[in-house]
């Protein structure tokens, strides 16, 4: 999941330079929801989660309408090595909405260091650069951290139990209805390059539906909260990305922020001993609605 999840800034950057960030929300939920939804219904996944639409609907609007449109909208403006840097926050957002919902459990003072080192370390690595960007994408991107910490919880308190397959191929058939209006308004004139197209498929189907379901395992076996822990790695790859194939800057604060970044996230999502186990979603194909 770390590298899987570190090539998508890469990919975004090159496609929205033919595509509108809409457009290339709709072609990568449609192309991956056609993989995997005749996959779900042959397995008959998919009607489970009629019974659950409330946060089927939840989980389709923030884990993947709502935060890949930002990410494109960001990365009109700004490095996809800086946006994945950045979005190594999730971990910290994560502990924050952990320790105030649910069970609440009490930020100690190791928890409230790892707080500190983290922002401390997003504001190296957006202080020193800026670019010119505006607060705009900057804002966009803390937006997609906060959705991308809040989907795992969706997923463990509301859809556990319900079929992983079923959850992810409908989410993303729904995303793709509901932006097929708005792409419409926004064709391109011209038929995209073969990079561009390259990079759609390539999101589509490894970023999308195979990324999915092994982040469904994940959770399955780590918890919500641990399972972002993924933004340890995957903003490295995405730099390292950025840098070799984009020719992208990497900065002393990129770097300094990125550890502290890591550190904070690290002491802030370390679980205390007397934590209890959570419940974990299910993986299980969906069972007969008799039972």
């Amino acid at each position: 999941m770390c590298v899987i999840w570190g090539i998508p800034y890469l990919l975004i950057k090159v496609a929205v330079s033919d595509l509108s960030p809409a457009m290339l929300v709709f072609a990568r939920t449609a192309i991956a929801a056609l993989l995997l939804v005749p996959i779900a219904v042959a397995r008959n996944e998919l009607r489970a989660i009629l019974r659950h639409w409330a946060p089927v609907l939840a989980f389709a609007a923030i884990e993947i309408a709502i935060p890949w449109l930002l990410l494109g909208v960001a990365e009109q403006r700004i490095s996809s090595s800086l946006t994945g840097l950045l979005i190594a926050a999730v971990p910290l957002v994560g502990a924050v909405i952990a320790r105030t919902t649910g069970a609440r459990e009490r930020l100690g003072v190791q928890s409230g260091l790892g707080l500190v080192l983290g922002l401390v370390g997003v504001a190296a690595i957006v202080g020193l650069n800026l670019e010119g960007a505006g607060v705009a994408p900057l804002a966009a991107l803390a937006l997609v951290a906060i959705c991308y910490a809040i989907g795992p919880v969706i997923l463990q308190r509301y859809l556990a139990g319900v079929p992983a397959l079923g959850v992810i191929a409908g989410s993303l058939g729904i995303t793709a209805i509901v932006y097929l209006p708005i792409a419409a308004f926004s064709v391109p004139e011209e038929i995209p390059s073969a990079t561009v197209v390259g990079s759609v498929l390539g999101l589509a189907v490894v970023c999308t539906a195979i990324a999915f379901l092994l982040f469904f395992a994940l959770i399955a076996e780590v918890g919500p909260v641990r399972a972002t822990v993924i933004t340890y790695v995957n903003p490295a790859v995405a730099a390292v990305l950025g840098v070799a194939i984009l020719d992208e800057h990497f900065t002393v604060g990129m770097s300094v922020g990125f550890g502290l970044v890591l550190a904070g996230s690290v002491l802030a999502t370390r679980r205390s001993a007397s934590a209890g186990s959570t419940q974990r979603p299910s993986l299980e194909p969906a069972a007969d609605s008799a039972s």
